[in-house]
């Protein structure tokens, strides 16, 4: 299974210049926000992703993604609501995945 990359909208507060982009990948969820300098990296195991919370408004949506043991979620503003529908449903379908629901159980 390959990974999907999702973009930011650029008309949506802070994308303009540099979208904030999230990986959907059958092992790991990856959020990566860049600037003028630097890249902030944050990655969540799919084995660990606890939520999936979708916020939507008239036109953009905000997809919040809460994990077991991490204090502050991932969330990411500006995607389109067919976008943060397809988010939500690929974290679903691998965290059904044989080889992600042994690492779910608990030890």
């Amino acid at each position: 299974m390959a990974s999907e990359i999702f973009q930011s909208s650029r008309w949506t507060r802070g994308n303009f210049l540099f979208p904030t982009r999230i990986e959907i990948t059958p092992t790991a969820v990856v959020r990566r926000k860049r600037s003028w300098f630097s890249m902030d990296e944050i990655s969540i195991g799919i084995y660990k992703v606890a939520s999936v919370r979708i916020q939507t408004g008239l036109v953009w949506s905000e997809i919040r993604i809460e994990s077991s043991g991490r204090s502050d979620p991932l969330l990411s503003r500006g995607r389109s609501k067919s976008d943060a529908r397809r988010i939500k449903e690929l974290v679903e379908q691998y965290q059904a995945l044989p080889e992600n629901r042994a690492n779910m159980r608990p030890e």
